[in-house]
């Protein structure tokens, strides 16, 4: 039987080795479609980047590690002047509302996500509420961030507001230690059921109808609503401190896994792992590095990438191979160049690993139009190195 062929957008951009992975993926029994983004990379079975579109099965490789890791963006009613005269302040606001890794918040707010039924009737998920408890409202290690920056929108925007540049935070987390027991404990469930070991079995899949499908689909759905109240959390202390209450807030889930509808109408379980989502009139955020631009996107619907976009510019180096490549001193240097200052970070995220953000969006003009764009000017992250997947 001859597997279904996928679309590339950017191959120029793409290693082959996530081009590799993506073919292993579309041989699955289980696999419909599929698309690969220019932002994509190598990951744990179906590469960063990747959309995939299953018949009544869910990978949880396939939608990753950090289950529903987001982008939220919150504009304030504040020029971008306020950002050059109150840098000192700024500074504070995030070191005082973010916490990153193994930090926590003294008092961590509460939220409803905390009473879901199924903390108590899902067996995994019952030694994870204390954890999860206490590490909401902040954000994980490695790539995560949040950021304070300049939002310039057109003079005919989505949210009727003048044209021009904005105070604005952006964030970038996920479901941290709870998504990422889900993760590891299905996957585990998968390659036993599957029979699957070493790289296959990072494509080990769920049926949806089984027991451990229909729990896992549950998990899921909780790690991305409590990925979103971490979100909400972070974005409400930093407003409070603000003193301001935003006049708009963009956000979009790009690790999950979506019940959709191929355009001939059969229905499909999509994959998007490290892919932001675009149906027609879809807004999303697809950040740069901390020293190039993102953007706030609206989707174009195209079947061709099963309705979806990069979710960033993309790794060009991996984590062990900047650390090799760049020094803190060049760090600074280019940070110094672009007026951005960092707050944490390490050398694995050197905006030099990544990928031109420019190219990346110039490959998926047939996927998204740009909406407004953001422009990085204090960055805090985790600083300890640690591994994370996107």
């Amino acid at each position: 039987m001859t597997k279904p062929s996928f679309t590339i957008f950017g191959a120029t951009e793409i290693d082959q080795a996530a081009i590799t992975q993506m073919e292993a993926a579309m041989r699955l029994p289980v696999s419909v479609a599929g698309a690969l983004m220019p932002d994509a990379h190598p990951g744990y079975g179906l590469p960063i980047g990747g959309v995939l579109a299953t018949l009544n099965a869910v990978i949880p490789y396939g939608v990753g590690v950090d289950i529903g890791c987001r982008m939220c963006l919150s504009a304030y009613p504040l020029p971008d002047s306020h950002l050059t005269k109150n840098r000192d302040k700024l500074k504070k606001i995030l070191t005082d509302n973010t916490r990153f890794g193994r930090q926590a918040f003294k008092k961590p707010m509460d939220h409803e996500v905390l009473e879901h039924r199924a903390f108590k009737e899902i067996a995994v998920l019952r030694n994870l509420k204390d954890k999860a408890a206490e590490q909401i409202g902040t954000s994980g290690s490695g790539n995560h961030f949040v950021e304070f920056g300049v939002l310039e929108l057109p003079e005919a925007n989505e949210w009727n507001l003048p044209g021009g540049k904005y105070l604005a935070v952006l964030s970038h987390s996920g479901s941290r230690g709870l998504g990422a027991e889900i993760a590891r404990h299905y996957t585990r469930v998968a390659k036993d059921i599957r029979g699957l070991k070493g790289e296959a079995g990072n494509l080990a899949w769920l049926d949806l109808d089984s027991a451990e499908g229909r729990e896992y689909w549950e998990a899921m759905h909780l790690a991305g609503a409590y990925a979103s109240a971490n979100h909400h959390q972070i974005h409400e202390r930093i407003s409070r401190d603000l003193g301001e209450q935003p006049l708009l807030r963009v956000e979009n889930h790009h690790n999950f896994a979506w019940k959709e509808k191929l355009p001939d109408g059969s229905e499909v379980i999509i994959h998007r792992k490290g892919a932001t989502p675009a149906g027609k009139g879809a807004l999303g955020i697809i950040p740069g590095s901390m020293t190039a631009p993102g953007f706030i996107v609206k989707g174009l619907g195209n079947a061709q990438s099963l309705e979806s976009a990069a979710h960033g510019a993309g790794r060009k180096l991996s984590r062990s191979a900047a650390k090799k490549s760049f020094t803190p001193k060049m760090i600074s240097d280019v940070l110094k160049q672009n007026g951005v200052e960092l707050i944490g970070g390490g050398t694995d995220e050197a905006p030099m690993a990544y990928k031109d953000i420019r190219q990346v969006m110039e490959h998926q003009r047939d996927l998204v139009q740009i909406a407004g764009v953001f422009t990085p000017k204090i960055v805090r992250m985790c600083g300890d190195n640690s591994p994370a997947e996107d």
